[in-house]
């Protein structure tokens, strides 16, 4: 049984109506009760914290029979998930935050807005380097509101058929437009590219604007979030598709130590996460990569059986993450 000290806490928070907090000290009871080697129990408590995966399965098979392919392939045009990425575990500007914020009340007070004849945003534009939260921001939208997640795959979308990427484009929208979900359009710049590029054919123009007519028409159900890295490529017309467009960033120095926190949350250090040394370490890096490297560094902590995570074993793991981009590097 848990310790009387987390239980008080437990209790505490959940009659506070503390959402946030009430979810921490329930991962704590699940890590105490895993250290116990009372397994059974923790995987009982994770269920009901999580939800029931065996629901969440029949979702994702409702969805799987019906996801739409190429016929040049046979390839799925998208996959589903649900997804478990909550508001708390992601770190934006002021100015993203609020924007999700708003974004969410309008979802979540959609019947108000439909009483006055308006509709919540569902055309979102999502741009920034790799590794700076867009992905996971979508997964947390797709959290809150409580639908699956379903990404569109690029690779399977854009043909080298003439016309068959404009018909994979409407097999898409009409799936999404089925059933409320997230739909998220990765490296949209495939499909939104500037149509006065030179080096690009006739194609290329006749996707455009199969994509600003379906943008243009779109009244389905679902929420469609486009994320691109290249944002400076995308043609002009398709930013006046989107009501709402977010830009992501790599981390400010508050940002940065607010990731670390919630990535070091429950990881005993023999730090303090807002020392200088600790911050200029991760400086210029994206959410990404900070977080892969403190999970290398939490992994040797672990398999090494020691009791605190040293500073040490953070710059071994930013070391051998610089070797590895550097190689990466040289085969590009």
């Amino acid at each position: 049984m848990a310790s009387g000290k987390i239980l008080r806490q437990l209790i505490k928070t959940g009659s506070h109506g503390d959402v946030i907090a009430f979810k921490q000290v329930s991962e704590a009871v699940i890590r105490e009760e895993r250290q116990k080697q009372h397994h059974l129990l923790a995987n009982d408590l994770e269920k009901i914290l999580y939800g029931n995966s065996e629901r969440q399965g029949a979702v994702l098979h409702q969805f799987s029979e019906r996801i739409p392919s190429d016929q040049e392939r046979g390839l799925p045009l998208l996959f589903v998930k649900t997804s478990g990425r909550n508001l708390d575990e992601v770190v934006l500007s002021k100015e993203n935050r609020d924007g999700l914020e708003d974004i969410l009340e309008q979802h979540h007070r959609g019947d108000v807005l439909k009483s006055y004849g308006l509709r919540p945003s569902d055309k979102i534009l999502f741009c920034g380097p790799p590794g700076c939260g867009k992905t996971l921001t979508a997964e947390v939208l797709a959290t809150e509101l409580e639908r699956p997640l379903a990404t569109i795959r690029m690779d399977s979308v854009v043909s080298s058929y003439l016309g068959e990427t404009a018909a994979n484009l409407r097999k898409v929208f009409d799936f999404i437009d089925s059933s409320p979900m997230v739909a998220l359009f990765d490296e949209f710049d495939a499909l939104g590219k500037e149509r006065e590029d030179s080096t690009d054919h006739g194609e290329l123009k006749r996707v455009v604007n199969s994509v600003l007519q379906m943008l243009d028409g779109y009244q389905g159900k679902s929420l469609i979030i486009a994320a691109t890295n290249h944002e400076q490529m995308l043609d002009s017309a398709i930013w006046r598709r989107f009501e709402e467009v977010f830009f992501f960033n790599l981390p400010t120095r508050d940002e940065l130590l607010q990731l670390l926190q919630i990535k070091l949350r429950g990881v005993r250090c023999d730090f303090e996460v807002s020392d200088d040394q600790i911050l200029s370490i991760f400086a210029k890096m994206t959410h990404a990569e900070v977080e892969k490297i403190i999970r290398r560094a939490i992994k040797e902590m672990v398999l090494k059986g020691q009791e605190f995570l040293q500073i040490r074993l953070i710059t071994k793991a930013v070391q051998r993450e610089q070797a590895q981009s550097k190689h990466a590097s040289r085969r590009k």
